[in-house]
């Protein structure tokens, strides 16, 4: 009798559910139920894990004009544990967007797109004079550049990466514009060696004229495409030790009869520049050590419309 009692209560038990114990997971994710915006309601949970796995298994493609970069998420990170979403897929009501995003290494993705902005950035080229038609200066005018716009594209990547739906992305590019175009190009100094004129061009617009004095035969002027490298105002004249004509010669301060007058423009020719002279009688002929030499209130008119870095093209 103990005996069939004793079966009777493990038969019945059996069937009897638990008190006081946890719930049993449903089988099947509720319906409507979303992970990482891909619906996996009525799904069960490797049906779920295969409905996601391969959105983040994609690449993403990133573009620039007709190059095309496929880059994995894991060279940024770009760790998820699509058990984990799945899990809570399960655990979800009914219609309930569940998240899943990948961790990202922000660090890499700007190590990335460093390196992206080094391959595809190029400076702007600013105009530049190539050369003279007759006396008027010929202007290249200047080319924009570009540049990647870092933040942006990195901001593009992580989103990316952070997405299953994983969009084709654009680098974000800029343009750059350059600083120095044919219409704001400024001085230009055309010398005539032969005639001892300088021309001052604003880009190739003729403005003024004027007489000076170039260099006698023994000491020409230097023909050629320079440009004006230092400029000072109220200069000392110091004789240059490496010509025989300046032997014993002492410096001499600023002030009157100081041979460079009150401004000298240095040019890139070594020794060579364009200044005032108290010496009015000069000015007009081949009279200089090689210099250019003004009348004192042209050349502080020049000065004053000139900047280092300001093309002197000089000719026969």
């Amino acid at each position: 009798m103990i005996r069939r009692l004793v079966i009777l209560v493990l038969l019945f038990g059996a069937t009897m559910p638990v008190l006081g114990g946890a719930a049993a997971r449903p089988d099947l994710i509720a319906s409507g139920v979303t992970l990482a915006g891909i619906p996996v309601g009525g799904m069960s949970y490797e049906e779920a894990q295969a409905a996601v796995a391969p959105a983040f298994a994609r690449p993403i493609e990133l573009v620039y004009g007709g190059t095309h970069w496929r880059l994995n998420a894991s060279r940024f990170g770009g760790e998820v544990s699509v058990a984990d979403g799945v899990s809570r897929a399960l655990d979800a009501g009914a219609n309930t967007p569940v998240d899943l995003v990948p961790r990202v290494n922000a660090s890499d993705v700007g190590q990335f797109v460093a390196a992206l902005d080094k391959r595809l950035s190029y400076p702007a080229r600013d105009a530049h004079l190539v050369g003279l038609r007759g006396l008027t200066p010929i202007i290249a005018d200047g080319k924009p550049g570009l540049r990647v716009l870092r933040g942006m594209t990195a901001q593009r990547i992580v989103r990316a990466a952070e997405s299953s739906l994983r969009p084709r992305i654009r680098v974000a590019v800029s343009p750059v514009a350059s600083k120095l175009t044919r219409a704001n190009f400024g001085p230009v100094i055309v010398i005539r060696r032969g005639v001892n004129e300088l021309r001052y061009y604003d880009g190739t617009h003729l403005v003024r004229t004027f007489a000076v004095a170039t260099g006698q035969s023994i000491y020409p002027t230097p023909l050629g495409t320079w440009s004006i490298v230092d400029m000072q105002r109220n200069p000392w004249w110091r004789p240059p030790t490496q010509d025989a004509w300046a032997r014993g010669l002492k410096p001499v301060p600023p002030g009157p009869g100081n041979p460079l007058g009150t401004r000298w423009m240095g040019l890139s020719a070594a020794g060579v520049g364009i200044h005032g002279t108290p010496d009015d009688a000069s000015v007009g002929y081949s009279a200089s050590h090689g210099c250019i030499r003004m009348h004192i209130p042209d050349a502080e008119w020049l000065f004053e419309h000139v900047h280092v870095g300001t093309p002197v093209v000089i000719v026969g």
